[in-house]
Parts: structure tokens; C-alpha cells; sequence
């Protein structure tokens, strides 16, 4: 439910040096976007010449969607990659990610050797965290030669959490036909050593060593898991190493002082950044990281030292305040801290700056403090009502005072009857706590301010189609939520289960293929699966539920569905 009421678009990954995409035919028409699209140079009848030149004219009118159609159409008909390439170029504009997909993937299937089109499905792939297909196109590509980028990607897999050992054992098959790839060995050592197996990890990096002694990544590598597992002469050794090979790296140096720190070698840790300092004397940026990394390593006088300079411009970063406060905080100083915390102003850092403001007060035991100073941010920041609102419940919920929370979303909407947002938050407590009435008096107080606000339509219609039995009146909903945005997984899929809720299942399985297409979470693969099995589909309904399961450590909508449904165990 959480989900449905936070519902998030695909990013989609542009291609390098495009421009801003227009949105229509009444706004300004960007300069040729089918300029670097190879021409078309086939012969052509009255119908695919009139196919291509609409798509020609759509294209230069704005409406990029109905060009992409009409580039796959002559695709199709011709069987020509540059034409789905065309098509590739116009979908990237349309605002329209499915669509944007589904010209890659035809790009592909005409063109299967080619890297393009591999290199756009990996990144659309893991944009909609479908990371098992991402590694699958880019071992195709590692597999014909090309540029996988396989370890990239496995340091973006841990950063999100994403299980590991699915994504190992596609790896391991692939070492086992290239033992000597040194991308691939890289990625699995980066992943065996994230999965608790350091001697793995450290066994592939010796070959990679003996494949490609001078690789600044893997120097780079070496260090990073030498510190993270406490070998900090090894570390050290590995960063000077890498400092040899690449003295321009200063990521090298960085991990040479935080070695050096750790083994309690200050000064030298010391003259290392101070040198990296001098040599970049206006990279804030730079300064700001070396802060960090002196704070992290228990050192606030030298993390200090490096900041305050930075208070002294005219527009002082966000993050020189947070870390100072940070500091303050470290040392004790918690209403020092504060005095920090309340300078960054409204935009980046405004309110991670509130929640460690608020965060410190609550940790020096000081709730109430806390609680007035959030208020008195709402009073000096009014644009940030909402927001800073937000902030404490969130807080509340953390200190188990759920009521507590309540009672401030009643107060703040006594006062805000008409703050859509907040009633959208309070809506969700209300169902999980059970309350369906209180949920839907908010959403129907929101959908009256705002028909066309899709989240709350959506969340409504699934609410009443799931949980009780006015299924016309959900169905109703859902699909007005539909029609404002077609391609959301997540109003496909309470689309599609409304329909199996009506008994129309031929109906509702390719809505919730779409929808498990654009967001492979669980609670979409168990409707799915759910459909599948009572299509009498029954291996389809288990490997999605085997996809599921190796996807998300946490999956309790398919814990319930095999509950009811043991069979459907893979």
C-alpha cells in the first residue's frame, strides 16, 4: 500500500549530448533531435513512404511518441535496424518509457550484435530495478567483446541493496567460459566479497593481478576491501600501490590517509591531505570530503580546520553547515550544533540539516526540544510546512509514538483542511491501521481538491477493489487514475487485479505483465502469479514467484500467497 501511495516514474537513461525534449507542438522544437540518426537509404512503396514521411513530420512538429510509432512501424515492415535506431532517437523525447523500451528492444532484435542498443536495455533494465535482466544484457556484450561495464555495475547493485547471490551466480558461470576477463573477475570479487566470502573475492583478484597488474581499479579494489575488513597495512600498501600506477587519482590518496588514520599514523595522514589541499586549492568539493573523512575517522579538530574556511563566502555550501554541525554535535556541543543546523536555508541540505538538528536534541534526550524547535522551523520556513511535518512523524514513528504522530498530522490539518499531501500521508496510517473509512473520507477529501490526482484515485480504487466488496465503484476509480497515467506499474497493476477481482483474468494477466515488466517488486509478482495459477499456467506462476523471491530478501505478500497457495513454492 506504502508503495502504491508513493508511486515513482522510470528514469530514463538519456543518450550522451541530447537535449532538454520538448513536450508538445506548441512549445519550442528543439534543433533536429534526427540529426546523428544514420538516413534512410532503401527503396520504399506509397505505404511505408507515407509511414515514414508522418513520422518525419511528427517528429519535427514536437509529438515524438506517434514519430517512434510510425520509425517502428517502417522497422517492422522493412526489417531495418536504422530505422528502429531512428525510432530509439524520436522515444527518447516522448516522455513515454515504455515506449522508449520497446524501441530498444526492437533495435536489438534487428540489430543482435550490435553494442547500442545491449548498452540502452542494461540501463533501462536496472533504472526499473530489474538487475538480474541489466547483468544478462551486459554479459552479452562482455561475451562479444564489448564494454559490459560489469563492475560498475555490481558496485550500483550493492549500493541499492540488492540481493547478492542471484547476481553472483551468472558471474561465476561467465568466469567459468573466461577465466581471465578482468571485468568480470572485478564484479565477482566486488560481490563475493559484499557476500561475506573474502577469500573468493581475494582469489579473484589475484588472477586479475596476474592479468592486469598495472589496473588502477584493481589496486583500487584491493584497497577498499583491505580497509573494510581491517588489513590496514595491506591497505596502505594497495593505495601507494595504485598512487604509483595513477598519481593523478585522488581517490588513491584519499584511502592512503584513512589507512594512515587508522593505524593511528595522524601526522603522515595529515601532510597527505594537507599536500591533496594545496594542490587543489579551490575544489570545495574535495575539501568537503576530506572533512568527512576526518570526522568518520574520529578526528573533528582537523575536519574543522577544513570547513570553516568555507562559512567565509558569499553563498557557503549546505553541507559546510551540516558538517560542522556534525562536529559540534561529535564534541558535545548540541545547541552550537543547532546555531549550525538553522543556517542552511531553504533548498539542498534544508531538511536533512532539520533532521540532524532534531535528531541530535532527541538523542541528548531532549524530545520536547526537539519537537518545539521543528515547530518553530515551520513558523520561520511556511514553505516548508508540509515537509517539516512530514519530518516529525517520521521521527515519532521511529520513538514507537504512533499516536503521537496522529495527533500532530489532526492538528496540522485542522489548521491546513485543504494540504493534500499530509492528507495522503494520514490516509496511509489510516489503513494501516485498519480504519478504511477514516482512509477513504481523506483520499475523497483530496480527489475533490484535486480530480486528477492519480495517486489518490488509485490508492482509493485499490483499496475499495482488494478490501471490500464495492468493486465497481474501485474499478471506476482505478481506471480514471488510468487514464491520467497509463504506463505507472503501479495503476496497471491495481487495474489488472480489479479485473481478476471481477472474474475477467484474459483481461487482467497482460496488464499485470506490463505491470511486473515496469516494476518487478513483489507485491505486483504475486498478483501475477496468482492470475498465472488460476490461468492453469502453472510453471509461468512459479517462476515468478522464483524471480520474486531471488530478487527481495523481504517479500511478505508472496509469504502470503503461498500460505494459501502451497503448491506454488518453486
Amino acid at each position: 500500500m506504502r508503495a502504491r501511495l508513493v508511486m515513482t516514474a522510470l528514469a530514463v537513461a538519456l543518450l550522451t549530448g541530447c537535449q532538454g525534449p520538448a513536450t508538445g507542438p506548441s512549445q519550442t522544437i528543439i534543433a533536429d533531435p534526427m540529426a546523428s540518426a544514420p538516413p534512410v537509404q532503401r527503396g520504399l512503396d506509397a505505404q511505408g513512404l507515407a509511414t515514414l514521411l508522418t513520422a518525419e513530420l511528427a517528429g519535427q512538429r514536437g509529438d515524438f511518441a506517434r514519430a517512434t510509432r510510425g520509425y517502428l512501424d517502417s522497422a517492422e515492415r522493412y526489417d531495418a535496424p536504422e530505422l528502429a535506431e531512428r525510432a530509439v532517437l524520436a522515444a527518447r523525447y516522448s516522455n513515454d518509457p515504455q515506449l522508449f523500451a520497446d524501441a530498444a528492444q526492437r533495435w536489438q532484435a534487428l540489430s543482435p550484435d550490435a553494442e547500442a542498443p545491449a548498452r540502452l536495455l542494461a540501463a533501462i533494465a536496472m533504472e526499473r530495478g530489474d538487475w538480474q535482466a541489466s547483468l544478462e544484457q551486459r554479459l552479452a556484450l562482455a561475451e562479444q567483446g564489448g564494454q559490459g561495464e560489469l563492475a560498475g555495475f555490481a558496485e550500483a547493485a550493492m549500493e541499492a541493496g540488492v540481493p547478492i547471490d542471484p547476481l553472483l551466480a551468472p558471474l561465476r558461470r561467465f568466469l567459468d567460459a573466461h577465466p581471465r576477463q578482468g571485468d568480470a573477475l572485478l564484479a565477482t570479487a566486488l560481490l563475493e566479497a559484499a557476500a561475506g566470502e573474502p577469500r573468493l573475492a581475494a582469489s579473484r583478484l589475484d588472477t586479475l593481478e596476474t592479468v592486469s597488474p598495472d589496473l588502477p581499479a584493481l589496486w583500487l579494489t584491493r584497497a577498499r576491501l583491505a580497509l573494510e575488513s581491517g588489513r590496514l597495512g595491506e591497505a596502505r600498501e594497495a593505495a601507494r600501490r595504485g598512487l604509483e600506477i595513477s598519481p593523478e587519482d585522488s581517490r588513491f590518496a584519499l584511502l592512503l590517509a584513512q589507512s594512515q588514520l587508522r593505524l593511528g599514523n595522524v601526522d603522515a595522514a595529515e601532510a597527505r591531505i594537507d599536500a591533496l589541499v594545496d594542490k587543489h586549492p579551490n575544489a570545495t568539493d574535495l575539501r568537503l570530503a576530506l572533512a568527512q573523512l576526518y570526522l568518520d575517522e574520529g578526528y573533528p579538530a582537523p575536519a574543522r580546520r577544513l570547513v570553516l574556511p568555507l562559512i567565509d563566502g558569499d553563498a557557503p555550501p549546505a553541507l559546510a553547515y551540516i558538517l560542522l554541525g556534525n562536529i559540534a554535535q561529535r564534541e558535545g556541543e548540541v545547541d552550537n550544533a543547532l546555531l549550525y543546523y538553522r543556517q542552511v536555508p531553504s533548498g539542498d541540505g534544508f531538511l536533512e540539516a532539520r533532521l540532524h538538528a532534531a535528531r541530535a536534541l532527541i538523542d541528548a534526550d531532549r524530545l520536547l526540544d526537539a519537537r518545539d524547535f521543528l515547530r518553530i522551523e515551520r513558523l520561520r520556513h511556511p514553505a516548508m510546512r508540509t515537509q517539516l511535518t512530514a519530518l516529525e512523524v517520521d521521527l515519532l514513528d521511529e520513538l514507537g509514538l504512533e499516536d503521537a504522530a496522529l495527533q500532530l498530522l489532526d492538528r496540522q490539518l485542522r489548521a491546513h483542511p485543504d494540504d493534500t499531501q499530509l492528507r495522503l500521508v494520514r490516509a496511509m496510517r489510516h489503513y494501516d491501521r485498519g480504519d478504511i473509512a477514516a482512509m477513504e473520507q481523506d483520499l475523497q477529501h483530496v480527489i475533490e481538491l484535486e480530480p486528477d490526482n492519480a495517486m489518490a484515485l488509485n490508492a482509493l480504487g485499490y483499496t475499495l477493489v482488494d478490501v471490500t466488496e464495492r468493486l465497481e465503484e474501485g474499478v471506476a476509480l482505478i481506471q480514471r487514475a488510468y487514464a491520467l497515467e497509463p504506463d505507472s506499474p503501479a495503476i496497471l497493476d491495481s487495474l489488472g487485479w480489479a479485473y481478476h477481482k471481477l472474474g475477467d483474468d484474459q483481461r487482467a494477466l497482460p496488464l499485470l505483465r506490463q505491470a511486473y515488466q515496469g516494476q518487478p517488486d513483489q507485491e505486483i509478482a504475486a498478483h501475477l502469479a496468482e492470475v498465472l495459477w488460476r490461468m492453469e499456467q502453472r510453471e509461468a506462476a512459479r517462476r515468478v514467484i522464483a524471480e520474486a523471491m531471488q530478487r527481495q530478501t523481504d517479500h511478505p505478500r508472496i509469504d502470503e500467497l503461498l500460505q494459501r497457495i502451497p503448491e506454488l513454492a518453486p
